[in-house]
């Protein structure tokens, strides 16, 4: 394996346990990243020759290397990706005793840039490096052995391969469902699987949707950017009196109201089940304007915040849409708020429903503080991995 070298002083963020390496940081005259081809191991070196561990190199991409062993000239074989897999899905089968879940988060897993959620017997697979493309083949081997899936779906069409040069068209081997049944939280949710958002289904909300769902015992229920209605119908099998779901997509809310049907029939016959198609900040304004009101809003917007130079335009979105939120609640409901912008800290969401509350002279109490479900691990040391923030909040005049 060739070495790629750091220069002086780049080395105490990889020492303190992160895994990217940037290409200001690497010595250029002794390892012109350009010898390297796309995905090609190298043992990395701080500037004294100390060895930092091995990584896979994409020399075109921003993040050059990744970081995957803390050992000299390991390669990342069918041997390496075959011991990191079985100990995600140790881990998964200690959490959960059926399989639907994301069996690897990318760098939670020491895997960097590979993620997958298991339904059953499929998988959806979403590969983001150069490393791990150039090992498709060795992990379509590793993963025949482990699981034995009726289908994958490599879930290509993500903005990660374009950073690292690799194209969008997704691939599939074996008869891949277009859409699956999801069990989750006693519930179960038909999700879309070849034209869904993301692999299809958000398992990270898992947790914040049974959490939210104790609240929801005869309430008014708003699930607004629902998609396929995890928390409206998780809230609807809980006993809610009515679920409204407010989404962009006619698709999503046909499969939104479905799934509340299906969960909750009793809701489904009384026709307590309602559908709102459009954009959310406009809809939410006209709802307010009709007069009406929710005990329970679940609020899950997409990433308002993508990149960091969008930190202070995306920030005003998410206090512009959780003011309008807010407007919608009964005096004494429960309001639920959710980012899943990295890029957005806990403290600057929480900020966001204090603000909406004392917009309305109410008082906001923090019953919950949540985020991604234990199958999305955080690393450590990069922050990066912990994306997901969810508060759940009691309004009182």
């Amino acid at each position: 394996m060739k070495t790629l070298w750091l220069k002086k002083g780049e080395d105490r963020r990889i020492r303190a346990g992160h895994l990217w390496i940037f290409s200001n940081e690497i010595d250029s005259a002794k390892s012109p990243l350009p010898d390297f081809e796309p995905g090609e191991n190298a043992t990395l070196r701080d500037a004294r020759g100390a060895v930092l561990g091995s990584v896979f190199v994409n020399p075109h991409s921003l993040i050059c290397a990744r970081l995957y062993s803390r050992k000299a000239d390991l390669p990342l074989d069918a041997d390496l990706l075959r011991q990191r897999l079985q100990s995600a899905l140790g881990l998964r089968q200690c959490l959960y005793n059926q399989p639907w879940y994301r069996l690897c988060h990318g760098e939670g897993d020491l895997l960097p840039g590979l993620v997958m959620d298991r339904f059953g017997d499929h998988l959806t697979v979403q590969v983001g490096t150069w490393g791990m493309e150039a090992r498709k083949e060795e992990l379509r081997e590793v993963l025949g052995e482990l699981l034995q899936p009726r289908s994958i779906l490599w879930d290509n069409d993500i903005a990660a391969r374009s950073l690292e040069g690799l194209p969008r068209e997704n691939e599939s081997e074996g008869p891949v469902p277009d859409v699956l049944e999801v069990p989750e939280n006693g519930c179960i949710f038909r999700a879309p699987l070849q034209g869904g958002q993301k692999t299809g289904w958000f398992y990270d909300q898992r947790r914040n949707r049974r959490e939210a769902a104790r609240y929801a015992a005869g309430a008014d229920v708003l699930d607004i950017f629902c998609y396929a209605g995890g928390f409206g119908g998780t809230a609807a099998a809980a006993g809610a009196r009515s679920v409204t779901f407010l989404d962009a997509s006619p698709q999503a809310l046909a499969l939104a109201t479905e799934n509340a049907a299906r969960n909750a029939p009793e809701l489904a016959r009384t026709k307590a089940i309602e559908g709102l198609c459009g954009d959310a900040f406009e809809r939410l304004a006209e709802l307010d304007a009709q007069g009406r009101r929710f005990s329970l809003i679940c609020l899950d917007p997409p990433a308002f915040i993508k990149r960091r130079k969008d930190f202070a335009q995306g920030l005003a979105a998410y206090r512009k849409i959780n003011a309008l939120a807010m407007q919608l609640l009964t005096p004494g409901g429960v309001f639920v708020s959710c980012s899943c912008s990295h890029h957005l800290p806990a403290e600057s969401l929480r900020s966001c429903v204090q603000q909406a509350a004392a917009r309305r002279k109410w008082q906001a109490r923090i019953l919950y503080a949540g985020g991604q479900g234990a199958d999305h691990p955080v690393h450590a040391a990069m922050p990066e991995t912990a994306y997901l923030k969810c508060f759940i909040a009691h309004l009182l005049p």
